[in-house]
């Protein structure tokens, strides 16, 4: 689902951030993607979804190699590729329905197939019947689960969180963690950069490790199954 290769990145002013990254993730996995503040996950999930281009090397998501994608092609990329980010980023002028049918209205679906859509994203994570609530009413977890259900309505291939528990409990974060699994298991590829090392290494999955920007493929024997 996901292959990169030999890929680096540097920024303008000569920080290198990347630097030749090799992995694959398969249809389906579900993997960590971890290291210190500064080690480069966020720039490595960006390449993933094209908000940044790397400096060298080629990355491939679902078959096609992003470094040939015109600009008029990313958005039909970015359809198959779900991104949930640690603020949420929700619009606080808007309900949760419109929150969560955001990405329909850009693809330009109909309001009949975006109704249904957006009420069985939010069923997914456990949040219908709130279509019409500010999402600045919400706690913490349910607005995380809105962004959730907002990454999952175009029902992607592929679903990206960056530190998508950084500012929850452990009990919440468990919460969500259950909900990337069962994505997971309706064949979903999961990749979630985190820094909570506990509970990384309390569900059990694989570990791709970077440390100043060069990656390690921790292999984790795959105990898996939902975290509680």
């Amino acid at each position: 689902m996901v292959q990169f290769d030999r890929v680096g990145k540097r920024y303008p002013g000569g920080k290198e951030a990347l630097s030749g990254i090799n992995f694959e993730l398969a249809r389906g996995e579900f993997a960590f993607l971890t290291g210190h503040s500064g080690a480069g996950k966020s720039t490595l999930l960006k390449l993933m979804m094209l908000m940044e281009r790397p400096s060298r090397g080629q990355v491939f998501v679902d078959g096609q190699n992003l470094g040939r994608l015109r600009p008029g092609q990313i958005p039909y990329l970015r359809r198959k590729v779900g991104v949930v980010f640690q603020n949420h980023q929700l619009l606080f002028d808007r309900s949760v329905y419109d929150n969560v049918a955001l990405p329909l209205q850009i693809a330009g679906y109909t309001p009949a197939e975006a109704g249904r859509r957006v009420r069985a994203a939010l069923d997914s994570v456990g949040l219908l019947g709130m279509e019409k609530r500010n999402p600045i009413e919400l706690s913490g977890g349910e607005q995380q689960r809105v962004g959730i259900a907002r990454a999952v309505v175009n029902k992607p291939a592929l679903l990206l969180a960056d530190e998508p528990t950084g500012n929850l409990d452990p009990e919440l974060s468990a919460e969500i963690m259950n909900l990337f699994l069962r994505f997971q298991q309706v064949g979903v590829t999961v990749l979630i950069a985190s820094h909570d090392i506990a509970l990384i290494e309390r569900m059990g999955h694989r570990r791709l490790i970077l440390d100043h920007g060069h990656l390690h493929d921790g292999q984790v024997p795959a105990a898996g199954g939902i975290y509680g």
